[in-house]
């Protein structure tokens, strides 16, 4: 056996947190790594140990092979822990860690290598006897391969990189005339995001459910699975909640499922935490289809480790170190209900367009059954450079629908404020009816997004606002200004008082609310004046008015103002220019970047004619592509060419009227 007493945490943000807690628990020295982006990172502070690798992006720091192994050995560590993401599943750096003579905690080279190609992944799988899907796969097809073979597959079909994972890269065709930009669009995203942009067909199961197991294999030989995760409730192929056990298996079908598993791990000899994936047809929930294997951990891996009481860390550290497993098959036994949402930065109401930038403030939720791991904390700076995804809220429960209800509960409580989130978003998911009974499938959130009830700001949202505004002149006019009995805001003239107007608006609403100091009242729009008091204690504010009280966390500064309300966080800021979209500024004929990132493709020559919709060109950025499109017809200007690096706001392109 190896002894492994530093590890180094080939990851950022709140992966390396969630690394690092348990080694401190083990009683192993950690060393965090960074980019220049995260160098005032919690995992930097919290690590025993921290090396810069470079600049903010990956390529040149947490995805640069040497610089992660010159860090390991100049701070002495035995072993690498890769996380999930970067270079957790690359086979080179596990080959590269092995001729450095450290551990690297995970698989054999070989073992990611045939498992990272879904191709010769699903050929191994086949010849031990786990069913896959029907489809269309050998290396090196061709564009037109593709395209013809697709018949043969059958329509809807999936298009798939070989590489990769996390939805990237993957088109749904449920039409002919849709194969050849689709083919062209995921050898794109594949080569970008993986660079390798080989890609084969699989036929689309309709009502699909997404259902994977969690593995843990040692060097003695002993395979075993901790039970299953249900991870069916994806946008974009994007996992969004993933809860265990899953709703919908019996047990006959999860110790076949687990069984299979188990086989697909035997057969690359695999050794450490991993995943097997299933696709299984909903209407047919004895049926499962191998689709892949994740030679990692995973993002969802705190569901099992609520249900099984096992910290999967640990036992990767251990069996990296030559420890047999501590239990066998029969020793597994799995405990009540676990649910896990994850939160982004994006904002769900503009077509999830990542977010980011500065976390005003941001509260995390506790109580009976609730985990989060996060790495947010006040003031960090949020980067486009990486994933959006900030943090992982879990709930257990000794039933589902206790654990959903503790989940909800927990999403009302946390507040992160300076940017949107998806956190409204994933409270209205859970809420929903087919989603409490677990009727679920992967295609349920784009069904019903258009039918969830975002709320809208109330007026007594707006009063709230004004009234904190009112308490804190500086929110409402900002830090500098005249001083003095001349720049008071609160309403005092010879004679009766006036009130102090606060012109306020969120990205949909507007309203003029007025404020009196004494004896304090407020008025939204027209309304009648109404008697209030508010107290301020530090990042929390209690309001009554008429009669009628609430406590809630906020955030403000310079105008703006960030409060939760009824568990949802809302950004209200003094009007200054119309922020909000309607429909003529939907036909604008200039476009902007909606997001910071890079223009990867640009479709049209300048001058040409476009019509409306038709795609202009497209912006990365936390590795998604968006795409900008002709909003009137016309001759195109373009202000930007392939590779050019955006700003959020930033004109692309412009297009001049036929009818101008």
């Amino acid at each position: 056996m190896t002894t492994i007493t530093k590890v180094l945490i080939a990851n950022r943000g709140e992966i390396a947190v969630r690394i690092i807690r348990t080694l401190r628990r083990l009683g192993i020295r950690s060393v965090a790594v960074f980019s220049d982006a995260d160098a005032g990172a919690v995992h930097v502070r919290l690590a025993d140990e921290a090396v810069r690798l470079g600049p903010a992006p990956a390529a040149q720091s947490y995805l640069s092979i040497e610089r992660v192994l010159d860090a390991a050995r100049q701070t002495g560590a035995e072993a690498i822990h890769p996380g999930f993401g970067f270079l957790a599943e690359n086979a080179a750096f596990a080959s590269a860690c092995a001729d450095a003579g450290i551990v690297f905690i995970g698989p054999s080279p070989e073992a990611i290598e045939i498992m990272g190609d879904k191709i010769s992944a699903k050929r191994t799988v086949e010849a031990r006897g786990v069913p896959t899907v029907p489809g269309l796969a050998r290396p090196g097809l061709t564009d037109e391969e593709l395209i013809d073979g697709a018949a043969g597959v059958g329509l809807p079909v999936l298009i798939k990189p070989s590489a990769g994972g996390g939805g990237k890269g993957m088109h749904v065709v449920e039409e002919e005339a849709q194969l050849p930009a689709a083919v062209a669009a995921a050898r794109r995203e594949a080569a970008g995001s993986f660079g390798d942009d080989t890609l084969f067909l699989e036929r689309y199961v309709t009502t699909p459910r997404h259902i994977e197991v969690q593995v843990l294999a040692d060097t003695h030989g002993n395979v075993v699975h901790l039970g299953e995760r249900e991870c069916s409730l994806q946008r974009r192929h994007q996992k969004v909640v993933e809860e265990a056990p899953s709703p919908l298996l019996d047990a006959p079908t999860r110790a076949r499922i687990g069984a299979a598993a188990c086989e697909t791990a035997r057969s690359v000899g695999y050794v450490g935490a991993g995943t097997v994936e299933f696709i299984v047809p909903g209407d047919r929930p004895d049926e499962f289809f191998f689709m892949e294997m994740n030679t990692r951990l995973q993002v969802e891996h705190p569901v099992t480790e609520l249900i099984t009481g096992l910290d999967l860390v640990e036992l990767q550290v251990k069996i990296a170190a030559g420890e047999p497993l501590p239990f066998r098959q029969q020793d597994v036994h799995l405990n009540g209900h676990a649910i896990e949402v994850r939160v982004y930065a994006e904002d769900p109401q503009a077509g999830f367009l990542p977010t980011g930038g500065r976390v005003e403030r941001v509260v995390h939720p506790s109580g009976p059954g609730i985990r989060v791991d996060t790495s947010l904390e006040d003031a960090l700076d949020v980067s486009t450079d990486y994933d959006p995804m900030l943090a992982k809220i879990i709930a257990w429960a000794p039933n589902r629908e206790e654990a959903r209800r503790r989940l909800v509960g927990a999403i009302e409580q946390t507040a992160i404020f300076g940017f949107e989130t998806n956190l409204t978003f994933l409270r209205l998911l859970l809420e929903r009816p087919d989603v409490a009974a677990g009727e679920l499938d992967t295609g349920l959130i784009a069904r019903v997004f258009d039918d969830l009830p975002f709320p809208e700001t109330s007026e007594r949202t707006f009063a709230e606002a004004a009234l904190i505004m009112h308490a804190q002149p500086e929110t409402a006019t900002g830090p500098t200004g005249p001083t003095g009995p001349w720049a008071r805001a609160d309403g005092w003239r010879l004679g009766p008082a006036a009130p102090s107007v606060f012109d306020l608006e969120t990205s949909a609403r507007r309203e003029r609310v007025r404020v009196w100091a004494s004896p304090l009242r407020v008025a939204v729009g027209d309304g009648e004046p109404r008697a209030a008091t508010v107290t301020l204690d530090g990042g929390r504010a209690t309001v009554v008015i008429d009669g009628l009280g609430r406590s809630f966390a906020f955030a403000s500064g310079s105008g703006e103002l960030w409060l939760q309300a009824d568990g949802d966080a809302v950004h209200v800021r003094t009007h200054r220019a119309v922020h909000g979209r309607d429909r003529a500024a939907d036909a604008s004929p200039t476009l902007t970047s909606p997001l910071p990132g890079t223009v990867v493709v640009v479709a049209v020559d300048e001058g040409a004619h476009v019509e409306v919709d038709e795609p202009i060109l497209a912006v990365e950025a936390m590795k998604m592509e968006h795409v900008l499109r002709a909003t009137v017809a016309g001759t195109v200007r373009l202000q930007v060419a392939a590779g050019d690096q955006v700003a959020r706001g930033s004109i692309v392109a412009t297009i001049e009227r036929e009818d101008a």
